[in-house]
């Protein structure tokens, strides 16, 4: 025997899911607008130091919304849906220029230059992660930033095949003694300190393309974390360091920003440098790269052209190291 359906039962548990559902719906949307607000206030290149740290994950942020929006959509959720599309639309935009920035037509004929830099980590001790990731990368120009001293003392076995080579002093610090170092396939000549707080170490390389000045930095970290002009000081030292070099420039490092960010748009308007693309991320190596923050870039001057730009193998830091290519620019 059939058990008849009982409607007037039924009826109330339907609408409770209902309603769960539209709860559901409604706290996706409200998740959603952070996003989204993030992505407007980016767009407005608002620089106060209050959101300027959070401007350093808009990356993340937008492959965290598309995957979110991706699940919503699935569920049906459309109202929530749209609130994600709008934070989508938001943060690619600010985010392009990080991504996308502007490039410069190649120099036909020219030969380039592969430059590996990376922040290697105070208190890093994986000396042959270095010396591996070097080799992988085959690269004619080597940046490292925050060498500690495990590195330190095996830097003949580290740069075996790059006999030219400038170094910083070591200094001494909380998180670990550190130095940076510049080093070359070819012969090259150091640039003039400045003892102007910018922890930077830097040679003009004899390379086919011509002297190529290489500088390395270490901006410092961010507010609240560092006080709050530290980073804009360090960056109008950089200002003055590269107004007194001629010819072609290079800017490799752990700059503590991502270069659509308030330091990026101060280095890109003060000193005229570009950006290498900032995909995928750089820091930290305990996520993928995928949602990894870019504050390790490679800036150029306007004379020279990126041929390319890649993540380099892991050397034992929580920083990835970035290999790009440099040639001459078109004229």
């Amino acid at each position: 025997m059939t058990t008849p359906v009982h409607h007037e039962r039924q009826a109330p548990r339907v609408c409770r899911l209902w309603a769960r559902e539209r709860r559901l719906e409604t706290l996706f949307q409200l998740a959603l607008t952070a996003p989204l607000l993030l992505g407007l206030l980016a767009l407005s290149r608002f620089g106060h130091r209050w959101v300027d740290i959070l401007f350093q994950f808009t990356a993340p942020l937008l492959i965290v919304t598309v995957l979110l929006t991706a699940v919503l959509a699935g569920a049906r959720m459309w109202a929530a849906t749209l609130h994600g599309l709008a934070a989508i639309a938001a943060l690619t935009l600010a985010v392009a220029p990080q991504w996308f920035p502007a490039s410069a037509a190649l120099r036909a004929g020219a030969p380039f230059v592969r430059i590996y830099s990376a922040n290697v980590q105070a208190l890093n001790t994986d000396v042959d992660a270095i010396r591996l990731s070097l080799i992988a990368a085959d690269a004619d120009v080597v940046v490292l930033i925050e060498m500690g001293d495990a590195p330190a003392a095996r830097l003949d076995q580290i740069l075996a095949n790059y006999p030219h080579r400038i170094a910083s002093p070591r200094i001494e610090r909380s998180s670990g003694a550190a130095r940076s170092v510049v080093a070359s396939r070819w012969p090259l000549t150091a640039i003039r300190d400045r003892p102007d707080g910018l922890h930077a170490v830097g040679a003009t390389v004899r390379t086919p393309l011509g002297p190529l000045n290489v500088l390395g930095v270490h901006l410092t970290r961010p507010w609240p974390f560092q006080e709050q002009w530290g980073q804009i000081s360090q960056t109008m030292a950089l200002e003055a360091v590269v107004s007194d070099l001629s010819g072609p420039v290079v800017v490799a490092g752990d700059f503590n920003s991502v270069s659509s960010a308030r330091i990026g748009r101060q280095i890109r308007r003060d000193i005229g440098l570009r950006p290498a693309p900032g995909f995928p991320g750089t820091w930290p190596t305990a996520v993928p790269s995928v949602f990894g923050v870019t504050i390790d870039q490679v800036y150029r001057s306007p004379d020279l052209a990126f041929v390319s730009r890649r993540l380099g193998r892991p050397t034992g830091s929580d920083h990835r190291p970035v290999v790009t290519e440099v040639t001459l620019a078109a004229a």
